[in-house]
């Protein structure tokens, strides 16, 4: 496997210190917290890169800076950026991106999944496979796909 990797020697970041949430006691547990740009990242911060043993976080293929969220209007778009122009793991790394907000965020949000204007050669292809709901789906029926995703999501304990 590792002779076929695209960026064979990436980058690696520290990871930022994480930061306790400001968890006010909540007069009634039904009360519905907002959804902001730290519990985003804190959601997709861990995912595992395709190719190699290091998270997102640490190639810096997503920062929080990269993260918008309206909670008034149930939106939440994640920009990433590939570690090399023609990396051929930037769809899969987008779809990992949908499926952990998919199972972490109430079903009421819409996601805008993108790669960073200029950071990928066929960025607008991989924006249009990542933001299409059909497209989507069939990826996810694509048990070996499924596996890769389950696999870069999966916690790790190292």
């Amino acid at each position: 496997m590792v002779s076929g990797l695209i960026n064979a020697n990436p980058v690696v970041y520290e990871k930022k210190e994480r930061r306790l949430r400001n968890v006010a006691t909540l007069p009634d547990e039904y009360v519905v917290e907002p959804i902001d740009q730290q519990e985003i990242f804190d959601h997709i911060r861990d995912i595992k890169d395709p190719e190699h043993p290091y998270s997102l976080e640490e190639l810096k293929v997503i920062t929080e800076d990269a993260i918008e969220v309206d909670d008034e209007r149930s939106y939440v778009r994640v920009t990433f950026t590939p570690t090399v122009e023609h990396c051929s793991m930037a769809t899969v790394i987008g779809l990992c991106l949908r499926v952990k907000l998919m199972r972490s965020l109430p079903s009421r949000y819409k996601m805008d999944i993108r790669v960073a204007p200029g950071t990928h050669a066929t960025e607008a292809a991989v924006n249009k496979q990542l933001n299409d709901k059909e497209r989507v789906a069939a990826a996810l029926e694509n048990p070996n796909l499924l596996d890769m995703v389950d696999e870069c999501l999966a916690p790790s304990y190292g």
